[in-house]
């Protein structure tokens, strides 16, 4: 057992969910004391009873880690991939099963986890690292370390509650990342934040991999997993789906959305993120010829006419509409949206806009590509968030599947794009 950093047997998490059934009458309730009186008993006799159901977050996940590697953990939301990080850090107990850890732990599961919100930034410094482990001493020794790391050295007196999300996930990484651990659990870090932290983020987990660390990562940013992980794991409706290596994981990952949605249509149903002020409710993905015609199969070269609608529930401001477009192994290829023109949507309630972005020259490697969309403001929020809206399937073509070209899988594309918006409906858009 001594290159075994974490092993676990049989875990299974059940979740009991219940709740309280309608009252009957007085009649009701006296014809169920002299039928069934043990059920008239548990209900308290107040006609109200308690109906339960188990939930299995978990079932049956068995699996090693050996010191040094770098595991992925994937799988939709709801697969069981945070309750099985809550499990290895001792923050929930299994229902069944066991996980033992050899070496000492750093977690970080969700934002602002172990701080409170009346502390400056400099007690919950303290409070959180004493929380993973770290003595007053060494978090001394560390303490300018960890501020210039997070970029709150002009905040660190202010109370954690005036923080944004950003500053409070900034804070938490880093003391974390400072508490040296030999096996580091990581839940969606890179979920919040800018650009340039998420990168330094990602740059300091890779110096713990180099270092021979163990680090547990779930996120849903397939680039990072495949960047970091040597191995990945899919998760499934509480079970492991799959172990092995980053791409055939991420392909699986992919693949239930291969051939649903091609080319766009309604997005009722799918699923998303965001707080709802605005939502898309349709998506239409149609390649052009040369000349500008429709054509039926998109090819490297071609034009790409993306139109997509969005629905107001509530006023927005200066929101930015975004169409990304990933390759099987969740990079992003393709990133239009109407900030890059200097554009912003604003919208009342009840109002719709139409969007549309002309990608010209699609100079994508024949296969299969997922379209993403995202509306809000960057790092202050997202309003809508579907990761998986269509899919996009680029062809061989006769006139230049014969050429030697390698054509680049990241690139910046030409494109043009324009908004126009509705007067107010009263329909809502689909929940």
């Amino acid at each position: 057992m001594s290159d075994i950093a974490i092993y676990a047997s049989g875990l299974g998490k059940r979740y009991r969910m219940g709740g309280l059934m309608h009252r009957t009458s007085l009649r009701e309730r006296l014809t169920d004391a002299v039928k069934a009186p043990a059920r008239w008993l548990r209900s308290n006799g107040n006609g109200s009873s308690l109906s339960r159901r188990d939930f299995w977050a978990l079932r049956d996940v068995s699996f090693e880690m050996c010191r040094g590697e770098v595991v992925g953990l994937i799988g939709r939301n709801g697969a069981g991939k945070s309750t099985l990080l809550k499990i290895l850090s001792r923050v929930a107990q299994p229902t069944l099963g066991y996980a033992e850890i050899y070496g000492r732990v750093g977690s970080l599961l969700e934002v602002g986890t172990g701080f409170h919100p009346e502390l400056t930034g400099r007690e919950n410094t303290y409070l959180n690292g004493a929380i993973l482990g770290m003595g007053k001493r060494e978090i001394a020794g560390k303490f300018d370390e960890i501020v210039a790391f997070a970029e709150v050295a002009d905040f660190i007196d202010m109370p954690i509650k005036h923080y944004s999300s950003g500053m409070q996930m900034r804070l938490a990484f880093a003391v974390a990342a400072h508490l040296d651990p030999e096996v580091l659990l990581v839940d969606e870090v890179l979920a919040v934040g800018d650009l340039r932290f998420q990168k330094k983020c990602l740059g300091k987990m890779g110096e713990f991999a180099r270092t021979g660390r163990t680090i547990v990562l779930v996120s849903h940013n397939m680039a990072a997993i495949n960047a970091l992980s040597s191995r990945v794991i899919l998760m499934k409706d509480g079970g492991i789906e799959f172990d092995g290596s980053p791409a055939e994981a991420t392909a699986r990952y992919y693949a239930e959305s291969l051939g649903q949605g091609q080319g766009g249509g309604s997005l009722a149903g799918r699923a998303r993120e965001g707080n709802g002020k605005a939502c898309f409710t349709s998506l239409s993905l149609q390649p052009l010829s040369e000349t500008g015609e429709p054509i039926d199969v998109a090819y490297p070269g071609c034009d790409l006419c993306i139109e997509l609608e969005i629905e107001c529930r509530t006023e927005i401001t200066e929101a930015n509409p975004a169409v990304i477009i990933y390759d099987q192994n969740g990079f992003r290829v393709i990133d239009v949206n109407t900030s890059q023109k200097g554009n912003y949507v604003s919208m009342t309630g009840g109002q719709r806009a139409k969007v549309s972005f002309l990608v010209h020259d699609l100079l994508l490697k024949p296969g299969q590509y997922f379209v993403g969309l995202w509306l809000g403001r960057h790092a202050v929020e997202t309003m809508d968030h579907v990761e998986h809206a269509a899919t996009l399937s680029v062809m061989e073509w006769k006139e230049n599947n014969a050429q030697p070209i390698v054509y680049p899988g990241v690139y910046l594309c030409r494109f043009e794009e324009n908004v126009s918006i509705s007067e107010p409906l009263t329909e809502q858009c689909p929940p």
